[in-house]
């Protein structure tokens, strides 16, 4: 299986559990790998037969801009699952990013994997 990948995916979201970060938009960067078989769009040359990654770049970024959720352990699984349900991918690996989190580390994240890599 092939691997499309979208680096450094920088997004501003409402995330956090204390109060400041409800009212405060903060940035998340994602990393984010997806299992597709390119055989058939590399035959042809045919973007019918490839993963838009422009599609799924713009598609992460409008769901991340406009959730709002507490934990981003609840947002990494949102993203995942919308990834294998609307474009049809058998497996992603997403590595989300909260920058400053920590004042002392810089960066802090969740890395997941979902799906089957085949």
């Amino acid at each position: 299986m092939d691997i499309i990948f979208l680096g450094g995916l920088e997004i501003d979201t409402i995330i956090g559990i204390y109060d400041w970060e409800r009212t405060i938009k903060q940035k998340i960067v994602l990393d984010i790998e997806m299992a597709f078989d390119i055989q058939k769009a590399a035959a042809s040359d045919d973007i019918a037969y490839a993963l838009d990654y422009k599609k799924v770049s713009d598609r992460v970024v409008d769901f991340v801009e406009h959730s709002q959720y507490f934990l981003v352990e609840k947002l990494i699984e949102e993203v995942a699952q919308l990834l294998l349900t609307e474009f049809a991918i058998p497996w992603v690996k997403i590595i989300l990013n909260k920058k400053g989190a920590i004042s002392r580390a810089q960066d802090v994240g969740i890395i997941i994997e979902r799906g089957q890599k085949s």
